[in-house]
């Protein structure tokens, strides 16, 4: 990836995000709280905040929505007496514990409901995984990563150990999805002779076996890859064109894929895609940024050119949105601005009917991803 990705790399320019939902089966929201060293609410929300490449300040926020503006800017730290690293990269919920992935430090780590470690598996010395962790997903008591290098590794939910490494042929890997027993990852780029270049393929493992299946193509340079409703959605971050390209692929036809648009980042609740296409001027100082904030119905298949926010604030038109996020539980949307290296994100509440509840500070740098629990 060059310089000019300022989604996926160095966290002082903007970035994708993320996506941010968490994919998990057979939660059944029971909380533990063991090590706390704070009361929590019932309703939680964590905020996995990237930080800034090199700066080792990626952390993990705590947000209770039931009390205005109540947030502890880094859970990870009180908790845990360590900083989380550098880079923080994905954040899921599974099974009642949290997982976060943190890129340049290199390991993934397991936590319980409070922020509290459980155990973690650092890659620093495994020859194939040093390229370095991206994106989680977890099914089957494993959990699936993508890294840096082409591998995919099959990590054991509770143990955290690698059970499994799969070489594809790609070479740097991004966003992986599930669905019907298949992986989907991003093969995003890859230097080859000392110059970047970008692939056009969503890479397709069988987890039953563990091996490739047949690829396919989509618009260059794949980055965000999220399943909703039976249904795969990428977002590629192609240069050559005005912003990143929307795609939609359909597994149940043969992979079908269709490209419904603009969009930098998107968030499902209700089987209903939640996307925006910010637009950021980055050769203006300061930075120029504008919003257009608009949804698709999955089922319908239809497209609402409408901005599903009802009375956000003026500012949020022309703020960097880095990611979005949907509580599946309260159906309560959260947008989440950066102002990159120069300050903490901004977090905007929305209700499912777009009201909207609050803003707050999201307690660090670039807001990547969320995790919700519910009692």
């Amino acid at each position: 990836m060059n310089f000019s990705n300022l989604k996926y790399s160095f966290a002082m320019l903007a970035a994708m995000a993320g996506v941010m939902v968490s994919c998990s089966d057979n939660d059944d929201n029971d909380f533990d709280d063991s090590g706390s060293k704070v009361e929590m609410g019932n309703h939680r929300v964590f905020i996995l905040n990237e930080g800034t490449w090199g700066m080792n300040n990626a952390n993990i926020s705590y947000y209770n929505p039931d009390k205005t503006g109540d947030v502890i800017s880094d859970i990870f730290l009180l908790q845990n007496g360590v900083q989380l690293g550098d880079n923080g990269n994905d954040l899921i919920k599974y099974r009642d514990n949290m997982y976060v992935a943190v890129y340049n430090s290199n390991y993934i780590a397991r936590l319980n409901s409070a922020g509290v470690e459980l155990n973690r598996n650092e890659f620093a010395s495994d020859p194939d995984l040093q390229g370095g962790i991206r994106s989680i997903k977890a099914e089957d008591g494993y959990i699936y990563a993508s890294f840096y290098g082409g591998v995919i590794a099959k990590i054991d939910s509770n143990t955290l150990e690698v059970v499994a490494k799969l070489a594809t042929d790609g070479m740097n890997l991004e966003d992986v999805a599930i669905e019907d027993g298949k992986l989907y990852v991003a093969n995003s780029y890859g230097i080859i002779d000392g110059n970047y270049v970008y692939f056009n393929e969503i890479i397709v493992v069988d987890l039953r076996s563990f091996t490739q299946l047949p690829s396919f193509t989509v618009t260059t340079n794949p980055n965000r890859v999220m399943e909703a409703d039976d249904k795969i959605f990428v977002i590629s971050n192609d240069y050559s064109q005005e912003s990143y390209v929307l795609q939609m692929i359909e597994p149940r036809k043969d992979n079908k894929v269709t490209v419904l648009g603009f969009a930098t980042d998107m968030a499902e609740g209700n089987d209903v895609l939640y996307l925006v296409d910010s637009r950021t001027d980055y050769t203006t100082v300061p930075f120029t940024t504008s919003n257009r904030f608009f949804s698709y119905d999955i089922k319908r298949g239809a497209m609402n050119e409408s901005s599903f926010l009802k009375d956000a604030p003026a500012e949020l038109a022309s703020s960097s949105v880095y990611s979005m996020a949907v509580d599946d539980e309260t159906g309560d949307i959260y947008v989440n601005t950066t102002f990159y290296t120069y300050s903490n994100g901004d977090c905007y509440r929305f209700r499912r009917d777009g009201s909207m509840v609050e803003m707050f500070d999201c307690g660090g740098q670039n807001p990547r991803a969320m995790v919700f629990f519910d009692r």
